[in-house]
């Protein structure tokens, strides 16, 4: 049975006349199907997914990204990685069933490929922990990227939680060094690390596998500290302004690409990733790809410097570069024409002020 969102009631009666009318029972028994009709109703269908996906706004984005027909890691894992093999385990406590990670091929390249996993029904839901890892999830994921980082393996993650487990077994275990953990190894690995926003990209427990070479997002999925429940709870103290919380805090792939902070859009089909899995799938494989293709003649050095100077840069005009008054390779900060000319200007303001004012006596005197 399909689900459908709260601005979706129009489509829904629709595909339901669509099916009601696909069937050869009528109120007066068998009877003809009438195929021009269902080809019209199916243009109606697509013009209202057309007006209706093209003008979302972030909470209705939200709502997509949450969508409980939405593929997960589980299917893309399935359909675009070959003789995947699952490793599980941390070494210290158990494995977290709400993280799959193992090794597989892709254009037969090795890569390891860690993907969150929420589950497809209420009971693989309650068994992965509805996405949320624990600490021993992160504990594995960084296990598994050290091993890839000493066998030159590339790393593939997909994203799609809510956010990190806050429970009391979580924080006791370890949750927040966990997660810090999971960010510095992303962030120290040699290879190349790229990273697939698929639903939600929730908080640190999303940020401590998507600290990549290329965060790439699906056009309807989602990525921010924090929920926009959870955001307005916290500046409102009331739940129910979850629409202006989502539009303030520019979480939305075109947001976020137009802020520097993810690299690249996958557009989804019509209606969602949900409407046509193995068409998105496709293009995620063919993304990874291409990405992948792009780092082929780095060195692990230029790797690394990529990664670091791609969010030192988040949120400055040019980010840091390499400073050659530092024999160690420290880093400098660059900062733009523009900028460079206003800090000028504040700095020598006095100096700027008392010379135009004997310009305009100058000025004065010679006119008098």
């Amino acid at each position: 049975m399909k689900n459908y969102l709260d601005f979706e009631k129009e489509i829904k009666a629709l595909e339901q006349e669509v099916d009601n009318l696909k069937s050869p029972f009528g109120s007066e028994g068998i009877s003809e199907v009438d195929t021009s009709k269902i080809k019209n109703t199916q243009q109606e269908i697509n013009q209202k997914l057309d007006e209706i996906y093209s003008n979302l706004n972030s909470w209705q984005k939200t709502q997509v990204a949450r969508h409980e027909d939405r593929p997960r890691s589980n299917f893309y894992i399935k359909k675009i990685f070959s003789k995947f093999t699952l490793l599980s385990g941390d070494r210290y406590f158990g494995d977290d069933k709400s993280v799959i990670a193992g090794f597989g091929l892709i254009d037969n390249k090795s890569v390891l490929v860690i993907g969150q996993e929420k589950g497809e029904d209420l009971n693989s839901r309650i068994q992965r922990n509805f996405g949320m890892m624990r600490p021993e999830g992160y504990r594995k994921c960084i296990r598994l990227m050290k091993l890839a980082d000493r066998f030159k393996i590339p790393v593939v993650t997909f994203i799609d939680t809510p956010g990190a487990y806050p429970g009391i077994g979580a924080e006791q275990r370890g949750q927040a060094s966990a997660i810090a953990n999971s960010i510095e190894c992303c962030m120290s690995l040699t290879v190349p690390n790229i990273s697939i926003i698929i639903g939600e990209g929730g908080s640190g427990g999303a940020i401590a596998l998507a600290s990549s070479n290329k965060v790439i997002m699906l056009e309807n999925s989602i990525y921010s500290v924090i929920s926009p429940e959870g955001c307005a709870s916290i500046l409102w103290r009331d739940p129910s302004k979850s629409l202006q919380a989502a539009e303030a805090m520019k979480l939305t792939a075109n947001d976020l690409l137009r802020l520097k902070i993810i690299d690249e859009i996958i557009p989804e089909p019509l209606g969602g990733a949900h409407r046509d899995p193995d068409n998105i799938a496709a293009d995620i494989k063919q993304s990874i790809i291409k990405n992948l293709k792009n780092f082929e003649n780095f060195s692990k050095e230029e790797i690394y410097e990529h990664r670091k100077s791609k969010f030192l840069k988040i949120g400055r005009d040019q980010g840091f570069s390499k400073s050659s008054q530092f024999d160690h390779g420290g880093l400098s900060y660059k900062e733009s024409s523009l900028k460079k000319l206003n800090s000028h200007l504040n700095e020598n303001k006095y100096l700027y002020g008392g010379i135009g004012l004997l310009i305009i006596i100058g000025l004065i005197a010679l006119i008098s």
